[in-house]
Formats: C-alpha cells, sequence, structure tokens
C-alpha cells in the first residue's frame, strides 16, 4: 500500500472490519472535539491486515485513537509505528472491549506495561465499564515531547563544597573517653625460651623442651637432628629395620621408622646395657 500524501491530524485506528466512526469519537471528547473543529481525520480498518506498518509519515499526527476487541492487536511493533507517526507531546487513545470477565485489571496492566515498553508517558485509565460479561475500558498515554537526538546540556557540580559550621553549643566527643582501662593495656608479649631462638644454640641446663634429648641422640647415634625429625631414605629401605638396612646405613641400630615421619626412641633406648 502507497503511503498517504494527506497528512491527517487525527488516525482512527481499528482491526474491525465495519466501526461506526462517530461513535467511536463520540466517546473520547478530545477527539471528537479535534474532529468536530475541522481536522484532518483518517480512518483505517481491518489494520491487523497491515503486519504492523502504518502508512503514514512520521511526526504528522496529534491523536490516534485505537479501537478493538483483541488484545493482542496492540504489539510491540504497532505501538512502536504509532509513536512513530504521532508528534512530540501527541496523545493515543486505545478503547477495548472484551468478553471476558474478572481479566479487566490484568489486561489493563499488560497494556501498561507495552506502552512504557514503547516510550509513551503518564499511561491512565480515563473510562472503565462492567456489562454483564462485556469488560470495556478507554486507557490515555502520551508521546514525550522531545524528539530523538535531542541534547541538553548538563548543570556543572559547584567547584567548592559547602561548609560545616559548629556553633559553641555544639558537643564533641573525646575519642579517648570511649576507651576502658582494658583497652589501654599493653599486650603482653609471650616470653621465647632460648632453646628456641635459632637453630644453634645449645640446650640450657635445665631444658624442659626436648632439645637436649635430641642432642644426646645425636652424639651417641651420629645423626642430625633432621635425620632423626625427617628421616629419609636413598635406598628405600632404612626404615623396614636392621634386616634391610646396608653396612653404611646411617639408621643402623634404630626401630623400624616411617620415612618422613619423626623417630620416636624409647625412653631406655640410649641407656647403655651394662
Amino acid at each position: 500500500m502507497e503511503k498517504s500524501k494527506m497528512e491527517p491530524s487525527v488516525l482512527l485506528l481499528s482491526d474491525l472490519v465495519v466501526l461506526p466512526v462517530s461513535a467511536a469519537f463520540s466517546a473520547v471528547p478530545e477527539v471528537a472535539d479535534k474532529a468536530a473543529g475541522g481536522k484532518k481525520a483518517i480512518v483505517i480498518t481491518q489494520a491487523s491486515l497491515l503486519g504492523g506498518k502504518l502508512p503514514l509519515e512520521s511526526a504528522t499526527l496529534e491523536i490516534v485513537l485505537s479501537v478493538t476487541r483483541t488484545v493482542e492487536f496492540h504489539s510491540n511493533q504497532l505501538l512502536e509505528e504509532i509513536a512513530r507517526v504521532l508528534k512530540p507531546g501527541g496523545t493515543l487513545y486505545i478503547q477495548i472491549s472484551f468478553d471476558f470477565a474478572g481479566q479487566l485489571e490484568e489486561v489493563r496492566g499488560a497494556l501498561e506495561r507495552k506502552l512504557l515498553l514503547a516510550g509513551f508517558l503518564e499511561a491512565k485509565v480515563q473510562q472503565m465499564s462492567s456489562l454483564e460479561d462485556a469488560q470495556s475500558f478507554t486507557i490515555r498515554s502520551q508521546k514525550p515531547e522531545w524528539k530523538i537526538g535531542t541534547s541538553f546540556s548538563l548543570r556543572k557540580t559547584p567547584k567548592s563544597f559547602p561548609k560545616v559550621q559548629f556553633d559553641d553549643e555544639f558537643d564533641l566527643i573525646d575519642e579517648d573517653s570511649l576507651l576502658t582501662e582494658e583497652d589501654l593495656k599493653k599486650p603482653q608479649v609471650p616470653i621465647v625460651s632460648d632453646c628456641e631462638v635459632g637453630s644453634t644454640r645449645k640446650a640450657c641446663k635445665n631444658c624442659t623442651c626436648g632439645r637436649a634429648e635430641a642432642e644426646e641422640g645425636e652424639q651417641k647415634l651420629g645423626l642430625t637432628t633432621d635425620q632423626l625429625i625427617n628421616p629419609q631414605s636413598a635406598c628405600g629401605s632404612c626404615g623396614l629395620g636392621d634386616a634391610f638396612r646396608c653396612g653404611s646405613c646411617p639408621y643402623k641400630g634404630l626401630p623400624p621408622f616411617k620415612l618422613g615421619e619423626k623417630i620416636s626412641l624409647s625412653g631406655n633406648f640410649l641407656v647403655a646395657d651394662i
């Protein structure tokens, strides 16, 4: 269909085959006033056959009145087309009449969300009626007055911030007064034993940490502390016992042990038999 060369101010849109124009216009006073005032109007019935495209120029209409009996008629594409042909600040009226009792609020809420997503503002119900099983309402929304691509300058933020003034009656809290006696006490640092300072120091005379026994074991067994704490084996048989150890094994004479685990010696192991 070729685009209409006329530039109407009012569009009556419907998916019905036959639509009484006077009845549709009279249902909305503003539309009736525009039509009575000599404004050009165009009527499109069976609009669902257009595939969501309107044969009109962009931003040429002041008012669009859509009359339908199906909720699905106002698709997202059709609402975008209506927004395209409306002038900035133009008004859209939608009249819906259907025979689904009890679904008025649900249908109205779904239509308001569609209008919002299509860019319309201030969607409000103007008329609502209920006759037996028939539900009917008229919802009004408006296209924003600004055009696509409109720009505006943002206000610059002030460089200086407002100063806060305190008068003499303003009470300030001393931070130190919030601390208790326990908070002011210095933490007690644990005392470190002489045996634990450094790895080359010798055990003290009254050693109780086990270093004296380790040094005695090193002297009598000829093994270092690391060999006793973390025993390793080149052949893999040192930990099995003397029956599996070679003649030069440093662990010869010690009980069996697991490689990598500390060798545990009995209390009389280092005591001479005679």
